[in-house]
């Protein structure tokens, strides 16, 4: 069925690289998972997260940042809740908005990662990844390679999806993890600097993502690139990138 959007997918791509860089949604972990689940959860729970977390250090942290992103919100004239008074929990409007639009704001990312490690750690939450990813995961690390993450999502959030994935802790495999705070996924620069951070040349590197835009980026800096195609994604059209339906084609 998705023959029509792209060319071909090989049975094998055959790569050079010594280090395998990875997205999350649509690559290793289903999207449903992210929307159906993650995101409801962190929704759901954020106004008693709050009322019982809102003095840690790291929680206010999250705060200033949603509160200097409103303020920016609020300056260019676009429509979003307001945030209702001086106590946390005026936040959660403005949160929920930000949950339904899926911005990859690093405050949000941030105060997430902190409620679905409550949920993670309570068996409330286990992460789905696809059949192929841990097989993959032991096979490229077996062959010397390296793989780290490259999600919008902060650090601890991606750190607790392969802790406590269904196919077991799938951490042993992997060597680092980038979030926003490196940069945005669309921006060349970001993976220059996820380059220059694990100490090789972007040549040396092979990004795998469900967004064509992140590849763009990602090509432009001079890593090699591959497009996934997996069931349930937002979009099937490769823009010409190489494509695969599984990591058994790498």
């Amino acid at each position: 069925m998705w023959s029509s959007f792209t060319l071909a997918v090989p049975m094998t791509y055959s790569h050079q690289a010594e280090v395998i860089l990875l997205d999350i949604e649509g690559t290793t972990t289903p999207v449903d998972y992210v929307f159906g689940v993650l995101f409801p959860f962190a929704r759901d729970r954020v106004r008693d997260f709050l009322a019982t977390h809102a003095q840690d250090v790291q929680v206010q942290q999250d705060l200033q940042w949603l509160r200097q992103e409103y303020e920016n919100d609020i300056a260019q004239g676009l429509s979003v809740p307001d945030w209702q008074g001086t106590e946390a929990r005026g936040a959660v409007p403005y949160i929920h908005h930000l949950i339904a639009i899926d911005r990859k704001s690093t405050g949000l990312k941030s105060l997430q990662g902190k409620i679905w490690n409550q949920g993670y750690k309570d068996g409330s939450l286990r992460s789905q990844v696809f059949p192929d990813v841990k097989p993959a995961f032991a096979r490229w690390t077996e062959a010397g390679k390296q793989l780290y993450i490259f999600s919008s999502g902060s650090v601890q959030a991606q750190q607790l999806l392969f802790r406590y994935s269904e196919a077991g802790d799938l951490t042993e495999f992997i060597s680092g993890y980038f979030d926003t705070q490196t940069g945005a996924k669309r921006e060349a620069q970001s993976y220059i600097k996820i380059a220059d951070a694990i100490g090789t040349t972007p040549e040396k590197i092979l990004f795998i993502s469900d967004v064509t835009a992140e590849l763009k980026a990602a090509q432009q800096a001079g890593m090699q690139t591959l497009f996934s195609m997996r069931e349930g994604n937002h979009s099937f059209d490769a823009e010409g990138f190489p494509a695969i339906e599984s990591f058994d084609h790498v």
